[in-house]
């Protein structure tokens, strides 16, 4: 009776050595880069929220601030995403809002916030039906508006968990420091699709919190988001991305971080959370978007980003592949126990760092369903790459 383990040059034991280099993989990932956010410790952590830094003192300098928002068509969000904003516990700042040619009664809205709040600073863009612009001329309108080198982005429905927000964010701005990038969340809601669209939200996070900690980061998410304006400038703000619809945020940070330049903030006082798409429709076509800009990073990232998913892939391929061969032939059975326990030890691997990571991130309920959830992305992901291959979407549309 032959065995599929040993050493000949047969199609399962060529198969079974992949599915082995698919588990050293995956567990590079986990162990090298994933369990630097899973075993965080915030450095800055003896200085804040403390009572003195809660009346304005804190370690190094406390630097103004304006907070940038881009919104269109927010009469239903803003009412309740600006007091949070402009209540903000810091010392000195602005809130900058660019009302990118709304239709409904965003502007009414924003004149009754000016009337309590003097910080609060609105730049209106009337629509041009000759020249149509997409979310990137708006974010560039309020980065030119800005009265202060350090900016912190978010969206108009996206609001921040705590009034230590700001001050968790530019906590970060000390030495070569230019970029923070920051963690939001999407709001819980009852359903699969909820856990579904925070499952790959935490999972996005995941990765580019934990690239950054390890100093190969490569993007940022513009709902929680800090970078100086003299940086946007220096890399010619959106100059060289500015045909593609997305990417405001993380193609930008893309081509302007660097190994040096850039920290994170995952404090909860830092956390902002969104409002979460309630229909698959609305979320694929949300995830339609953000994927055009994939193709434009780094050739670096592309690879750091494409083994990832792609050892996901074979391993799970290979583990239905290998057991399915071991039961139907006469080979020993302690071939199977073999791809089972390899297959359990990283499955045990994965839950353990993804489990302290949810925890950081308060997203602790998730980790029921990500086995299921990253068997579905694996999926969902090309699906979406063919399908902006096939159609073209639109100009930009708060999405």
């Amino acid at each position: 009776m032959d065995s599929l383990l040993v050493p000949a040059l047969s199609i399962s034991f060529i198969l079974f050595c992949i599915y082995c280099l698919a588990i050293i993989v995956l567990l590079w990932y986990y162990l090298y880069y994933f369990a630097r956010l899973a075993f965080y410790k915030d450095t800055l952590a003896g200085i804040s929220p403390s009572p003195s830094e809660r009346a304005g003192v804190r370690q190094g300098e406390i630097v103004p601030a304006s907070i940038i928002i881009c919104a269109k068509n927010e009469d239903h969000n803003l009412p309740e995403i600006l007091p949070l904003v402009l209540e903000q516990d810091y010392p000195e700042f602005e809130v900058v809002v660019v009302d990118d040619c709304s239709s409904d009664n965003t502007s009414d809205v924003l004149r009754e916030f000016e009337k309590t709040y003097k910080h609060l600073r609105v730049i209106t863009i009337k629509e041009d039906v000759k020249h149509h612009h997409g979310k990137k001329f708006a974010v560039m309108v309020g980065i030119k508006g800005a009265k202060y080198e350090h900016l912190l982005f978010t969206d108009g429905d996206c609001k921040p968990l705590d009034n230590q927000w700001l001050k968790m964010m530019m906590r970060n701005f000390s030495g070569d420091t230019e970029i923070v990038l920051g963690y939001s969340k999407y709001k819980k809601l009852p359903g699969f699709l909820n856990k579904l669209i925070r499952f790959d939200t935490f999972n996005i996070a995941l990765q580019y919190l934990s690239f950054s900690m390890a100093d190969v980061p490569y993007m940022g998410v513009g709902r929680n988001l800090a970078y100086k304006k003299s940086l946007f400038f220096k890399h010619k703000g959106f100059a060289t991305h500015y045909h593609i619809e997305s990417g405001d945020d993380d193609l930008f940070i893309n081509q302007a971080t660097t190994n040096t330049n850039t920290r994170i903030e995952i404090s909860p006082e830092s956390f902002t959370v969104s409002r979460v798409k309630k229909h698959w429709k609305g979320w694929f076509e949300q995830k339609r978007r953000h994927l055009t800009t994939w193709t434009e990073y780094k050739s670096s990232d592309k690879i750091r980003l494409g083994i990832y998913p792609f050892a996901q892939a074979i391993f799970w391929i290979l583990f239905f592949v290998l057991l399915i061969l071991c039961l139907l032939t006469d080979f020993p059975q302690y071939d199977v126990y073999i791809i089972l326990s390899l297959f359990a030890f990283r499955i045990i691997v994965q839950l353990v760092i993804f489990k302290l990571a949810m925890d950081r991130l308060k997203e602790k309920d998730l980790l029921l369903i990500s086995l299921a959830a990253e068997l579905f992305l694996l999926g969902f992901y090309p699906m979406l790459a063919i399908s902006n291959k096939l159609f073209r979407r639109k100009k930009w549309k708060k999405i």
